[in-house]
């Protein structure tokens, strides 16, 4: 207990998340979970369990051909907490048994959101599950009615339920089998729409959210929020052209890829087919990612907007601003930091595998990987026929996308400068 005790928040909330991973893990691997005569190996266990944790999607076996009733049930229930996240949930429910909240679980919701103070800590995780049940009730009874005409009412329900879940918390998993995902419905106005917008809402972030609920004016909005909303908007009409023009598929399926490839990771067509050009264009919109304190990944919205401000103001020679503020370095140097650093992680995940699967296409193993460091879930097909050491490197690279901007900002990055100086000097660049 000590030790936990002197552990920082950042390692702290890496283990409470690697912990539920594992338990996942070993729950779906005994019989208990799996239907009579599926044989799911550890590996897949583990990487289904990952996927579910970090809320990607990504599948090494199809999860209703593989896992029960209580299996789905199970991964219903890791997606919701890796979604929420470790410590807002195991903040929730000492607030459901009507226990006081310590000093100690206030800090970790603080470096788990990236807070800048404690105060309103209990008011804001009230305030996330009544948004996340509020969402996820609305997207069971409108996906209901779909699935209601192609099931039994209680096996309807049960999908609905689970799909809404995942939806929110942008993970692309499905109960329909057979590796389908939501193909069979991609001529499905309500059920396309309906999964948009939680896909939509669930990216947005909880801050975003409760600003839209009480403002209702973007001119009062932070600068945050007008940033998250104004880029959110930007990505989903640029995603939506560019794939129509990429792909021959329909506008709704245009739009529905642009919001998808976000994080979310569900499909209504083939992605193994899509041209070179329309995966491409994925692999950037997955990279981006949703919004901070958001049930998705990637290095996020605003460090992308923060890139682009801050490359205009220089080409430009003024300052970085946005919406008449002016934004600090701070903010400018963690974007760069945290993009180099993703970047890096892709590059080498995908130099390694690229070695280990040579069968595959660059642009295949590139789209994996993405997939995997963006939490999205979306792919060409590959990912149940790579080698075990493969699905190590993407089960790496799911949880490091889930919790790396979180643990390089807490652990790693913003550490007090050294006092030791020294003389300056500069070097030619360009």
């Amino acid at each position: 207990m000590a030790v936990f005790k002197k552990m920082s928040p950042g390692r702290f909330i890496t283990i409470g998340f690697m912990t539920v991973i594992l338990l996942g893990a070993l729950i779906l691997y005994l019989p208990i979970s799996q239907n009579e005569g599926a044989e799911v190996a550890f590996i897949d266990a583990l990487f289904t369990s990952t996927s579910a944790v970090c809320v990607t999607g990504l599948i090494a076996i199809d999860t209703a051909d593989h896992f029960n009733v209580f299996g789905q049930t199970v991964l219903g229930m890791l997606i919701q907490i890796g979604g929420l996240g470790v410590t807002s949930v195991g903040v929730g429910i000492i607030i459901l048994a009507g226990k006081k909240v310590s000093f100690k679980d206030r800090i970790l919701v603080k470096e788990a959101y990236n807070l800048d103070s404690m105060k309103g800590i209990v008011k804001l995780v009230k305030s996330i599950l009544y948004v996340t049940l509020f969402f996820e009730t609305i997207g069971t009874i409108l996906s209901f009615i779909v699935f209601s005409k192609d099931y039994p009412p209680l096996k309807a329900l049960g999908i609905s339920l689970f799909h809404s879940v995942a939806a929110f918390n942008n993970s692309g998993f499905d109960i329909l089998g057979g590796l389908r995902n939501l193909i069979p419905y991609q001529n499905n106005v309500l059920l396309n729409l309906t999964t948009c917008g939680l896909i939509i809402f669930g990216g947005l972030g909880f801050f975003v959210i409760k600003e839209i609920i009480h403002k209702r004016n973007f001119k009062k909005f932070t600068l945050h929020s007008k940033v998250v909303i104004t880029m959110t908007a930007a990505l989903l009409i640029i995603g939506t052209l560019t794939m129509k023009l990429t792909e021959d598929i329909t506008w709704l399926g245009a739009f529905f890829f642009s919001t998808s490839a976000r994080t979310a990771g569900f499909s209504t067509y083939p992605v193994g087919d899509f041209t070179n050009a329309g995966l491409f264009a994925l692999i950037i919109l997955m990279f981006i990612g949703a919004s901070p304190a958001s049930t998705g990944g990637g290095i996020k919205t605003t460090t992308f907007f923060a890139l682009i401000r801050s490359t205009i103001s220089v080409a430009t020679n003024k300052h970085c601003t946005a919406f008449k503020r002016k934004m600090p370095n701070e903010i400018i140097y963690r974007a760069f930091i945290l993009t180099f650093l993703s970047v890096v992680l892709v590059c080498i995940d995908s130099f390694i595998i690229s070695i280990l699967e040579p069968q595959y296409t660059f642009i295949q193993i590139l789209f994996e990987v993405v997939s995997a460091f963006g939490t999205v879930g979306l792919s060409t097909g590959i990912t149940p026929d790579l080698s075990v050491i493969s699905k190590l490197i993407i089960i790496f690279t799911m949880f490091i996308g889930r919790l790396g901007p979180l643990t390089i900002a807490t652990i790693w990055i913003f550490k007090p400068l050294s006092s030791v100086t020294y003389s300056e000097e500069s070097i030619t660049i360009g």
